[in-house]
């Protein structure tokens, strides 16, 4: 055992010279080959302890952020994963994983377009540019997955003393978002000429595709493997329960994942016994709410005060198809970037007071949908958000005559 501890011991001291190398400025080539030479392969537990100790000892958190991708970098494929727990389906660590992989899609799909225009084997057009925009809207995403774990991660690992690598990794991750930002304004400016896009690319959309990836690596090989050492079962419950509140990034899951001798989740006991929601005109309980909702003959999803989507109904005849990885998403994400700039004016329009709703109406799949967005307002007036209201009206301008209650049969 005390050997165990000593190569231990003696693999983290090796290791904080590797990253205190970095620090003074060493090549990362260079480290790298003194990290394979020396260490081969270094368990995930070690490297959060090593960072730990790092912070503890005087480095500064913003070096430590300034060398996280570097170090990274060094890392990758020499950390020994083997004694990490197997994931359950629905978990929330499987949740991230599979968002990870939808992420690592999206920026595959926005590097081919940008390479290709920069090869000049894509065609540098307004259509390269919407696409390239969606990408990034679908990329904005990641601030979902980042929130999870910065709100509801985090704290049970700095519970548990680990302080020092989320504070790292969340530096990291508003890194990341900015350049996100970033990327999405230079899309959206009108006439960017294919000179303008590359440059732009190299110091901004690149950096934020590569920041993505590197942030994946860190979570798969470090992050996860660890939290899932640290934390109960009750406590990854607490976690998916809270999940939803957030929402989810490019993916919806599938699956539920319930630790044995957990509660059932959803609408909760006192909820489904009879608790009401008492209202002005009325009351109900949430299950009653639930089903009234999910009755009304057309699809209804609520946008908050701060533009982001709140929740959807669930009919079984939906216009268009919604799932919960749109939960606190910034609405004009979730539409087609060439309507962006509409979604934007709706909006100036109600927090205004402008207006107070917009409708449209499309022909769609033989059917004719009526779309219309409200503007919600408080008994003061105060802007609460908007309310979208589709509904497929070909039956009622089919309509002729009238059928009154008393021939129902």
């Amino acid at each position: 055992m005390s050997e165990l501890i000593n190569n231990s011991e003696q693999r983290k001291s090796q290791l904080k010279e590797i990253i205190l190398k970095l620090h003074k400025g060493g090549h990362q080539e260079e480290v790298r080959r003194e990290l394979m030479e020396t260490l081969s392969q270094i368990p995930y537990g070690e490297v959060v302890e090593v960072e730990q100790e790092l912070i503890a000892e005087g480095l500064p958190e913003e070096e430590v952020l300034r060398l996280c991708d570097a170090h990274s970098a060094v890392l990758q494929g020499n950390i020994d994963l083997s004694g990490s727990k197997e994931i359950p389906s629905g978990h929330p660590v499987d949740v991230f994983r599979k968002e990870n992989e939808e992420l690592l899609k999206t920026t595959a799909a926005a590097r081919t377009i940008l390479s290709g225009i920069a090869a000049g084997t894509e065609e540098y057009s307004e259509t390269a540019i919407l696409k390239l925009r969606g990408l990034f809207n679908n990329l904005y995403d990641a601030d979902k997955h980042y929130q999870r774990k910065e709100y509801l991660l985090f704290p049970y690992l700095e519970n548990k003393g680990i302080t020092g690598p989320p504070k790292v990794m969340w530096g990291k991750q508003d890194e990341i978002r900015d350049l996100i930002k970033g990327s999405i304004e230079i899309l959206q400016q009108k006439d960017i000429t294919r000179e303008e896009l590359l440059a732009a690319a190299e110091i901004v959309l690149e950096q934020a595709l590569s920041g993505i990836d590197d942030m994946t690596v860190k979570e798969e090989q470090i992050l996860f493997p660890m939290a899932m050492d640290k934390l109960t079962d009750a406590e990854w419950y607490e976690i998916s329960k809270q999940s939803i509140e957030i929402g989810f990034c490019l993916y919806d899951p599938l699956d539920k994942w319930r630790p044995s001798g957990a509660a059932e989740g959803g609408i909760n006991e006192a909820q489904k016994s009879g608790s009401h929601i008492q209202l002005p005109s009325g009351s109900f309980s949430a299950a009653e709410l639930l089903a009234i909702l999910n009755t009304i003959p057309v699809d209804m999803t609520f946008v908050d005060k701060d533009d982001k989507v709140k929740y959807f109904t669930q009919g079984s005849e939906r216009i268009f198809q919604r799932n919960r990885a749109i939960l606190n998403r910034d609405v004009r994400y979730c539409h087609p970037p060439a309507s962006a700039h509409i979604v934007d004016k709706i909006i100036d329009d109600f927090k205004s007071g402008k207006q107070s709703r917009a409708p449209f109406w499309i022909n769609m799949g033989g059917k004719m949908i009526h779309i219309e967005y409200f503007a919600l307002r408080g008994e003061n007036g105060e802007y609460l958000g908007v309310l979208e209201v589709s509904h497929d009206v070909t039956r009622y301008r089919e309509l002729e005559g009238e059928q009154r209650i008393l021939s129902y049969t």
